[in-house]
């Protein structure tokens, strides 16, 4: 039995974790869970599942839980009681489910740690993506993406000469306004932009797939990941989401992963890698899945695409202060203080403003993103 952490145990990657863990109670023992602010739902969790200890990151629910609740384990707080979460010394594999760039410390915690790392949170690696690979590779702590995208990569490589590989294709749905015309993109509301056609997923996550700004930073996870030339990525459109992406080798052959449109997939995968289990999930019936399809896509339409592109391609703290612009604008729009199209501008104003400096540490990395954040604040204001 391995021991599992699960950090963001109750947004939707940590439910779906847990899912798993139902299914597979003999394996995993549930070491230390996190939350922001649902404490209903880490309290469900406790009662099924009796970690030895859970992690609020918001003060004034972690304050309100600890009145309430009659758990007797520990019960850290903040941003340190996360990365204590994350470098526990009892963990075996740490499901980082966090959502943006929050997930960065706790990650180098767990590499410390020496935990395996199911990586679900592709911000970490969009911002900080040299200093944490160099990390886990001194450490030599395995980093198994959770992104549908980057799992179906790492079956395609599996018994694969790393030389042979030319280059990778990632797919994405294209989002519910692949077909809107560009005219219509002024009137595009929150209420639109959360109805994602094919996949169940978080706030933020979700409308970064309607801006495609989703699939840029998989671009740039994947840079890291499997240690590619931006040259080596491209992105096609496949609305269907039954092809999860592909890897062309040398020879011209191309091999693919296909499944249904279901997280629980690439979690399961993650946490038996590089084994595989019998797990009751649905089934891809291939008589019934109808036509696939794919598209070009449109960087006119979907600027966020191309800055994340050239972001990658600039280096150094860009894709951090990508990041950082992204989670405000989107935050602002959210919450309905923002349009849709500004998201793409504010990005590009800001890192238009903003220095770029090669081969930051974490410490510049940091300062740049927390600079990006209060100059898109700034903008939008």
């Amino acid at each position: 039995m391995r021991t599992l952490t699960i950090l963001g145990s109750t947004g939707s990657i940590g439910t779906q974790t847990l899912d798993i863990v139902r299914q597979f109670k003999d394996d995993f023992s549930i070491n230390v869970l996190t939350a922001n602010t649902r404490i209903k739902e880490l309290e469900d969790q406790i009662r099924e599942f009796n970690p030895k200890a859970v992690a609020i990151s918001n003060e004034d629910a972690w304050k309100e839980f600890k009145n309430t609740t009659s758990f007797k384990g520990e019960i850290l707080c903040g941003e340190e009681g996360v990365i204590a979460a994350a470098s526990h010394p009892d963990n075996d594999i740490v499901m980082q489910a966090l959502v943006g760039f929050s997930g960065v410390a706790p990650t180098l915690a767990a590499i410390e740690q020496g935990a395996t790392i199911a990586l679900a949170n592709k911000e970490t690696l969009v911002s900080a993506g040299s200093i944490v690979m160099k990390s886990a590779k001194e450490k030599q702590v395995p980093i198994l993406a959770v992104d549908s995208e980057h799992s179906a990569i790492l079956q395609c490589m599996a018994g694969e000469e790393r030389s042979m590989i030319d280059k990778i294709i990632l797919t994405a749905s294209g989002g519910p306004f692949r077909e809107f015309e560009k005219d219509a993109f002024s009137s595009i509301t929150r209420e639109q932009a959360l109805k994602h056609p094919n996949w169940v997923m978080g706030q933020k996550i979700t409308i970064d797939s309607a801006t495609l700004m989703n699939k840029g930073f998989e671009v740039i996870e994947a840079r890291w990941l499997f240690d590619l030339s931006p040259e080596q990525i491209e992105v096609v459109i496949h609305p269907q989401s039954i092809i999860h992406s592909l890897v062309q080798f040398g020879d011209a052959s191309i091999k693919a992963q296909l499944g249904t449109p279901d997280m629980r997939v690439p979690i399961i995968y993650a946490l038996f890698h590089p084994e595989r289990r019998h797990a009751d999930l649905p089934k891809l019936d291939l008589l019934t899945a109808g036509n696939l399809s794919f598209f070009k896509p449109d960087t006119e339409r979907f600027p966020c695409l191309q800055l994340a592109y050239d972001a990658m391609k600039t280096g150094g703290t860009a894709p951090a202060i990508l990041n950082a612009a992204n989670e405000i604008a989107v935050q602002y729009f959210l919450e309905n203080k923002a349009r849709f199209l500004q998201i793409p501008q504010i990005i590009e104003k800001v890192l238009g403003q903003m220095p770029i400096i090669d081969n930051p540490d974490i410490h510049q990395i940091d300062e740049a993103d927390h600079e990006a954040r209060n100059l898109a604040k700034a903008f939008l204001q």
